[in-house]
């Protein structure tokens, strides 16, 4: 499984599309209490579930992880490990996974400095006021002491993000190569 973190605006989204239409590594569906959106699908876009279902998975231990946003609750289920799927996470998430110790779970952070992360959420449309805000928030957030030990670091900022998810991919499979796993 590829986990990725990374600030806002450092191409996790993208590498995540990336992964998935060329390389068939597929994002994992996460479960909410959100309400779907006009044109999401139940079991596509995100598993729906009532809050009192998400209370009952978080008593039977069924999240490797889970937050709160906006007084809606997300979450990564046990579940949904596998060779062929694709996380994108937060620093607590990235804990979450790393603590498994799950030989199948590679962990990515995406590094890209703050005005490159600004000026491409200027690009892709974002709220100015908003913008400065995710980055302010990403300096505690994403502060070296709040990431754990990851298994490698790409550098999204100099790379286009072919060539971020290219690097992905082929350090991934070597890595499980090195593991004693394949994708076959």
């Amino acid at each position: 499984m590829v986990v990725l973190a990374g600030a806002s605006a450092s191409g996790k989204t993208e590498v995540a599309k990336l992964l998935a239409s060329k390389y068939g590594i597929t994002k994992v569906i996460t479960t909410t209490t959100r309400p779907k959106r006009v044109g999401e699908i139940d079991g596509v876009d995100y598993f729906f579930v009532t809050r009192e279902m998400f209370d009952q998975m978080i008593s039977n231990d069924e999240f490797v992880e889970y937050t709160v946003f906006n007084d809606n609750y997300y979450g990564s289920t046990k579940s949904g490990i596998s060779l062929n799927k694709c996380v994108v996470i937060d620093p607590k998430g990235l804990r979450s996974y790393i603590a498994l110790n799950d030989p199948s779970i590679i962990t990515f952070f995406l590094q890209t400095d703050e005005a490159t992360r600004f000026e491409r959420m200027m690009i892709r449309g974002d709220n100015n006021e908003d913008a400065k805000k995710r980055i302010i928030h990403d300096r505690t957030a994403f502060d070296p002491t709040q990431i754990a030990t990851v298994d490698f670091v790409v550098n999204s900022q100099t790379q286009n993000v072919e060539q971020v998810t290219y690097q992905i991919y082929t350090e991934y499979v070597a890595e499980l190569k090195r593991r004693g796993l394949s994708l076959e």
